[in-house]
């Protein structure tokens, strides 16, 4: 597969499964978090559909398209950690969490994610989803949609 072929397949999978978590969290209390915003384009996704949630937005520095920039107040610039402890301490609930942190070395990436899943269970209200491009700790994985292939994206219970 090419790799032009690859990241279509990631983006497909990825709006796919955003849409389908959205309506999987409707009748659930919590806030929205997307971490890693890059270019915004999942971030501009998620308010689109989700437009009466507020959306966290985690990223070590902000580049993103102007048109998908974030609110300043929920825009969490810097590392991971500190960023998802001030989420903690603040007594917040996610109900539904983006992860797409990475770098693109598979090895890297998958230790990152792993590193971090502690501190995203402290975030997470139960019962809440997770969307995530790299295997996380700590949650029961769960089927997602049946247009998904099950190692193309992972989903994730709280």
């Amino acid at each position: 597969m090419s790799r032009l072929d690859s990241m279509l397949r990631r983006l497909t999978a990825q709006r796919d499964g955003l849409n389908w978590a959205a309506a999987q969290i409707d009748n659930m209390d919590g806030d929205v978090l997307d971490l890693g915003l890059g270019n915004g384009r999942t971030y501009d996704h998620l308010r689109e559909m989700l437009p009466q949630r507020r959306i966290w937005v985690m990223d070590r520095v902000l580049q993103c398209h102007p048109d998908s920039r974030p609110p300043a107040q929920d825009f969490l610039q810097g590392e991971a950690e500190p960023m998802l402890r001030k989420l903690a301490e603040a007594g917040r609930t996610i109900a539904l969490a983006h992860y797409d942190f990475g770098r693109g070395i598979k090895s890297e990436d998958v230790a990152e994610a792993a590193r971090l899943s502690p501190l995203i269970v402290q975030v997470m209200r139960p019962g809440g989803l997770l969307i995530s491009g790299q295997p996380l700790t700590g949650f029961a994985q769960i089927s997602g949609p049946e247009t998904i292939a099950p190692d193309r994206y992972l989903f994730y219970r709280a």
